[in-house]
Formats: structure tokens, sequence, C-alpha cells
């Protein structure tokens, strides 16, 4: 019989063993996307482009009003400055990362993460035959560790991911440490691959910083984000990617290849998204409420020590104080506390550390920390 491509056996399955979903008597704590429903504009939009009839082909990199509302939202929101023939609409922010790596790595490349990291970029880049190298951000608030950074690059070294604010650790990287990652880029002549899906979700008093606000950093930056996250449509599947002229010519080629296009429908929704201001403040807004309150539940279990969360939705624990391993920790609140979250060592150095998505109600939050309360302290 004829082979499989060999790379498969060495993706993983990421968090696949721990999302399963539970019955309805357990706390999840473990999906990592919006409890609100997508916002009625958005919703209104798509139904109007319906009736319209927009279910042809369009623009293969998606229609000049979509690209451009994202090159404005960019623009306004984050301070990227961007074409809009620069930007492509992807199938999600995922088909961004696999677009950009395909667009900038030959097999055998190696590409730094800052672990503990999303489990899919290691899984896209083995399949491409490139090579992930993990390394530790520190353990006290899971920012990156700049002397390892610097050991680990080699001659191999293509590019750096970066994603901040980070899944899995909540992280928000300060304006100082990106403009030293852009350095380190910059010295070794590497690509940087920036991951701002989480970026509308900061609740530092510094705002999601990009390498292209740092000298020398837009002509090695492919800026890769999306819908999913902030405005609460995830299933949408809609993600957008810019970067220099040159890479995304190749990425456009790679995508007419690839997918052709997101459906049409969609573009018009894509934009109302990004006109919303009231709907998405108030979501960030019960974020917060939800961190804080997480937070301090979270500060009281034993043998629990949790960095405040300073972005997106999660809080990361480290649960070595309860003299058990993660998976032992997530297994065990499952199967005793009724409560599932994501073991860490399902990540390269995440081991003793688990998960805690607050994308759930305040409800949830109290009764899933009141479990694990009533668990950790009947031991």
């Amino acid at each position: 019989m004829p082979q499989l491509n060999r790379n498969i056996a060495n993706v993983g399955t990421g968090f696949a063993a721990f999302l399963t979903p539970p019955g309805p008597e357990v706390i999840r704590f473990t999906v990592g996307q919006p409890d609100f429903a997508t916002p009625l504009p958005v919703v209104e939009a798509a139904k109007a482009a319906l009736d319209r009839g927009e279910t042809t082909y369009t623009r293969t990199q998606g229609t000049p009003e979509v690209c451009q509302a994202v090159a404005t939202h960019l623009h306004n929101t984050h301070g990227i400055e961007t074409d809009a023939d620069d930007v492509l609409i992807t199938p999600g922010c995922k088909q961004a990362l696999l677009y950009s790596m395909l667009a900038t790595l030959d097999a055998g490349d190696e590409v730094l993460l800052l672990s503990p990291a999303w489990p899919s970029y290691d899984g896209m880049l083995k399949l491409l035959g490139a090579v992930p190298v993990h390394v530790a951000v520190r353990r006290d608030n899971y920012h990156p560790d700049f002397d390892a950074l610097n050991a680990a690059i080699t001659d191999k070294t293509k590019a750096i991911l970066i994603n901040s604010p980070n899944n899995p650790t909540g992280a928000v990287y300060t304006p100082q440490e990106v403009e030293k990652l852009v350095n380190l880029a910059i010295e070794n002549d590497l690509w940087i691959i920036d991951d701002m899906i989480y970026a509308t979700l900061v609740w530092q008093d510094y705002p999601y910083t990009s390498p292209t606000s740092i000298a020398g950093g837009a002509e090695r930056t492919l800026t890769l984000g999306g819908w999913s996250k902030g405005w609460a449509m995830t299933g949408w599947r809609l993600g957008w990617m810019t970067g220099p002229t040159d890479v995304m010519s190749a990425v456009k080629k790679i995508n007419a290849s690839a997918a052709t296009h997101v459906p049409t429908f969609l573009m018009p929704a894509a934009i109302a998204a990004l006109d919303l201001h009231g709907e998405t403040a108030e979501m960030a807004k019960q974020y917060v409420e939800r961190r804080e309150v997480i937070h301090q539940l979270l500060c009281q279990l034993p043998g629990i020590v949790v960095p405040k969360s300073e972005g997106a939705f999660y809080a990361f624990c480290d649960i070595t104080g309860t003299g058990m391993s993660d998976v032992e920790f997530a297994t065990r609140a499952l199967e005793e506390a009724q409560v599932q979250l994501i073991p860490g060592s399902l990540m390269e150095d995440g081991e003793g550390l688990v998960r805690i998505s607050y994308a759930t109600s305040m409800e949830n939050i109290i009764e899933g920390c009141r479990r694990l309360s009533v668990w950790l302290n009947s031991l």
C-alpha cells in the first residue's frame, strides 16, 4: 500500500483529549471561545448578503471593501500601517498561520516558540517539515526569557512566532519586550510571525504592541488575526493576514491554490463587526470582571499559584504545590470535583501547570472554583 506523509506521525492532537464535552453536571473551564452570541448586527449583515444573492465567487484575497476595513481597523486600533492590497481574508486565523509558514519556511528551518505555546503551532510546523524550537518563558509571569531565546538560535533558525496576549498563559508582552524581540529578529535575520488574535482583549495599562511599530520590524513581520475571539465569531472561520508586499504576493498565490476565498456572504458581516463598538466593549467589560473574581478565588486554593491574567481569557495555574502532576490534577478534578480544565504538559514546558478559561459565566466561575476548593481541601 502507498504510505502516508511521514510528518503526520510527528503531529500531536493538542488539547483534544481534554476537550471532549462532559455531562451537563460538569463545569467546563476548557474551551477557548467566547460564551457570548455573535453580535446581532453581524448576523443581520450576513443574512442581508444572502438575500442580495452574494453567493458567487469574488476576489480571491477578499473584496476590496473588507480588505480596506481590516487595514483601517489595524491602523485605527493598533497603529499598524498596511495597504488594503496587502491584506488577505483567510478561513480563520489558523489558516493564516499555516499560510505564513508555507510562505516563509523550508523543510528543516527552525522556528522559535515561546513555550508553553498553543499546540497547533507545533503541529503545523511539523506537518511542513519545519522544526519547532520550544523556549520556555519565565515561570513567575510567563514573559519571554531573553537569555534562553538567544541561546536557542542556530544557523537554521528562520523565524520567531509571537502570540500576545497569549494562549495559554494570558501574558501580554510589554512594549519594551516586543522591541527586544524585534531586535533579536533583526540581529539574526528572522521572520516574525505575529499571532494577534487576542489583541483586543488586553487588561493591562499598556496595549498590545505590534512588532511593526518598532524600527526594522515592519519589513519582516507577518501580522495574523481575525474575528473569532474579540467579536465572538469562532464558528464563522474568518481571519486576516498582512505583511510586506512580496510576502503577501506569495501568500495570495498559496490561498488561490488552497481555499479560493472565504464565503462571499460573510464578508459584509466581517465589515459590520469591525464597525461595532458598544457590543465588543461590553464583552471586554465582562471579561475584566470575571478575571478579577477568578483570580481572587484561584489564589485561595491550597497548593495553587497563579499570576494575574493580563489578557485573553486564560488563567494559567502552577499546581505543583498540590503534589500532583498536571495530568493527575486535571483527571482528578474532572472525576472528583466535576470540573474540566486543560493540563499544561500537553504542551512543551507546561509540566505542573493547568489552563483555566474564564470565557464562561460568572455563575460557572464561582461554582467551579467552589468545587475545586472543596475537593482540594478534602485531600
